[in-house]
């Protein structure tokens, strides 16, 4: 290996023998060939150690030179590689590179420098840009070098963009996509293209995640105008449905996966801001092909999970701020008493109707709630709202009293952890502890949930209809939303006496007329009792030929 010291070890204008040799022969060139073969064993690593000290510490100008910027595009092609052991060695080498582009930003465009492999002309434009901006920018210079790591054609994004893009949309399962365990940039396993894009995602998040704000930053806009915008995004309007399905799934696992603030940043800029496209999005909830609605449920899902509180304020609350939903007397006082809307008229029938009661199923439910039968909870109360959601449910639909573990405590226990994880992800987001005063500017029917409550409430309303696990998934959404603590949320949502203003409809109501359709369809079923027993074993992974209901082995 040679001496790095007899390299480094020269005046500004003095180039040395050591040096002359080294350019001349192209010893450098060699050494990438060596370190990429790791011949002899740990030959990578000596390389990268020796590149480190030859930028850091040699004072003359080197990257503008052939003979050191082509090894040095090639050195950082071979960075990040899964599997890697010499992440230190990597990392001392980049900042070397990212340290000489700050003391000399006309150096940049060596480092961008690209060879035989072709680029999408998006990303080609998009590094000359990037180039231009670092020599006429000055007050941008040390921004823009933190992009050099990633925009060359052996950069990160290259990778990624390749693997996004060889993906053959045919032979992936949208479902088993979006479930993927999350790979580790860490592991040597490449089994296939899935696991490879997702193991550099990986790595992505993980370089969000640890490098300084400037870098981060930079990197994560590239991901955005790179893949998001220029690669996903014109996947994501294809009419093809294989083409929706597999590219919608890859959206859900990017969210899924993103761990990193500045990378959430801009995924959430791209689905919230990039015009009409949540829309879509969510106007695919409600598709004609249940895989389809599925998948961008999935989404739904995984997006009200994520820390950041533009989602629920750009999908929910913003609709339901002016409070129009609520309908008010003369005089601007509001009437919790829906005496006069047909969803109250529903509600009222339903007090009357001899297929609810008037209390909670079982002796578990009263407990747990607090309640019981014989001290009904005040009107207004939580509990209360709780039973009024309860009794929404026919007797004679009601499973849970014919099981002996009917799964009554797991629903507690879930309905629990639900609840604290929605609790402790808004903790930060400085909400309001009160109900703004309703809007009096609109008019009667001006009413607009937004677009995901619009296609949730649609999709709720056929929910007899409709297949079991589509029902789970949006009913697992409505649940995430009631389980926020805003008072919005908390009035539209669970408050079952608001007075609703015509052409307005809330969570209950809608509920309402499920039950009455379902009223009627009971009424049809021969042997109820029975298949709403054998149903419930089935669900709970009861065996159902014992009288005992003990659990499968």
């Amino acid at each position: 290996m040679i001496d790095c010291c007899c390299v480094i070890d020269q005046d500004v204008e003095d180039t040395g023998p050591c040096l002359e040799y080294l350019l001349q022969h192209k010893l450098l060139e060699t050494l990438c060939t060596l370190g990429k073969a790791q011949y002899p064993p740990g030959m990578s690593q000596q390389v990268l150690l020796f590149f480190f000290k030859l930028l850091s510490q040699m004072q003359k100008p080197l990257l503008q030179l052939v003979p050191v910027y082509r090894p040095v595009q090639k050195l950082i092609g071979l960075c990040a590689l899964p599997g890697s052991c010499t992440e230190k060695e990597e990392a001392q080498f980049l900042l070397a590179v990212c340290t000489r582009v700050t003391q000399d930003p006309s150096v940049l465009r060596y480092v961008l420098q690209l060879s035989d492999r072709p680029l999408a002309s998006g990303q080609s434009q998009h590094c000359s840009q990037a180039s231009n901006q670092s020599s006429e920018t000055p007050s941008s210079q040390s921004e823009s070098l933190a992009s050099s790591p990633v925009q060359s054609e052996h950069g990160l994004l290259w990778v990624l963009l390749q693997l996004s893009r060889s993906q053959r949309s045919k032979e992936l399962d949208a479902a088993e996509l979006r479930s993927w365990p999350r790979p580790s940039w860490r592991s040597e396993s490449q089994p296939d293209h899935v696991t490879n894009f997702l193991t550099w995602f990986d790595f992505l998040d993980h370089l969000t995640r640890e490098a300084p704000q400037v870098l981060s930053v930079q990197v994560c806009r590239c991901v955005r105008q790179l893949w998001l915008v220029e690669t996903l995004y014109p996947q994501l309007l294809h009419t093809c449905e294989q083409d929706i399905l597999v590219s919608t799934s890859v959206l859900c696992s990017a969210v899924r996966l993103v761990q990193s603030p500045s990378l959430l940043d801009q995924l959430l800029d791209f689905l919230l801001r990039t015009p009409s496209l949540m829309e879509l999005l969510l106007q695919r909830c409600d598709h004609i092909s249940d895989q389809i609605s599925m998948v961008s449920l999935s989404l739904v899902d995984e997006l009200l999970q994520k820390p950041h509180r533009d989602i629920l304020d750009t999908l929910v609350l913003s609709f339901v701020q002016t409070r129009s939903y609520l309908s008010l007397p003369v005089g601007g006082q509001e009437d919790r008493q829906p005496e006069s809307s047909d969803d109250g008229e529903d509600t009222q029938d339903l007090e009357d109707d001899p297929f609810f009661s008037d209390g909670f199923p079982d002796e578990h439910l009263a407990h747990h709630h607090h309640h019981h039968q014989q001290q009904p909870a005040a009107p207004g109360s939580a509990a209360d709202m709780v039973n009024s959601f309860l009794c929404l449910v026919p007797v004679q639909a009601r499973s849970a009293h014919l099981v002996q573990e009917g799964g009554y405590e797991s629903y507690v226990h879930d309905a629990r952890s639900l609840v604290t994880q929605c609790q402790s992800l808004s903790l930060s987001w400085d909400w309001p502890q009160t109900l703004p005063p309703p809007g009096s500017s609109g008019k009667e029917g001006d009413f607009f949930e937004g677009h995901l409550l619009r296609v949730l409430f649609e999709r709720l309303g056929r929910v007899l209809q409709q297949p079991y696990k589509l029902n789970l998934q949006l009913t697992a959404i409505l649940s995430r939303l009631s389980a926020f603590n805003h008072p919005l949320l908390d009035e539209y949502l669970l408050d079952p006496y608001i007075h609703l203003s015509s052409c307005s409809r809330s969570l209950f109501s809608v509920l309402v007329r499920v039950m009455g359709e379902l009223m009627q369809r009971i009424q049809q079923v021969s042997g109820l009792s029975e298949r709403l027993l054998d149903t419930r074993r089935h669900l709970l992974g009861l065996n159902q030929h014992t009288g005992n209901s003990s659990l499968k082995q």
